[in-house]
């Protein structure tokens, strides 16, 4: 039954990355404004109501697991996003990277969920990778923001 649910989750895992990916083509085609940074991580943060049952509940050092390597992870997504101003306005480049990466975070996933399933409950491995994924998410937004408020400045300053 557990290998059933696995396999299940890693297929609902793949189908979410490919959607990812169409997602953020799409959004390079609009420009970066406040809205679209916070609107993400303001939706996904909904999902935290997760750790009211015990069961996705996580020891101190599971937390700090998995801020750290939220934290790791957001690195790529930071180097790896492009910014061009067209038309007065800031566009995230696309990026050849972006599937790539998304791709290889999700086999990442995939292989450590198999490994930290031997010694850790589903409910906290699924507590864990929502964290990581959060603080990921956040990260990645915050450097958007800082690089949305540096233009929104230069063009102010430049009038």
């Amino acid at each position: 039954m557990e290998n059933i649910l696995f396999t299940a989750a890693s297929i609902m895992a793949v189908f979410m990355g490919v959607g990812a990916i169409i997602v953020r083509q799409k959004a390079a085609k609009r420009p970066l404004t406040m809205k679209k940074i916070l609107i993400p991580p303001v939706m996904m943060s909904t999902g935290a109501l997760m750790y009211v049952f015990p069961y996705f509940r996580l020891t101190p050092v599971e937390i700090g697991e998995s801020v750290i390597m939220g934290a790791v992870f957001s690195i790529l997504l930071v180097l790896t996003t492009r910014y061009e101003e067209k038309d007065s306005a800031l566009y995230v480049k696309q990026s050849r990277l972006f599937p790539l990466i998304l791709v290889t975070l999700l086999a990442l996933r995939i292989i450590l969920k198999s490994i930290l399933s031997m010694s850790i409950s589903p409910g906290e491995i699924g507590g864990m990778f929502f964290l990581l994924a959060f603080v990921m998410i956040v990260i990645w937004r915050l450097s958007m923001y800082i690089h949305l408020r540096a233009f929104k400045k230069q063009q102010i300053s430049s009038f």
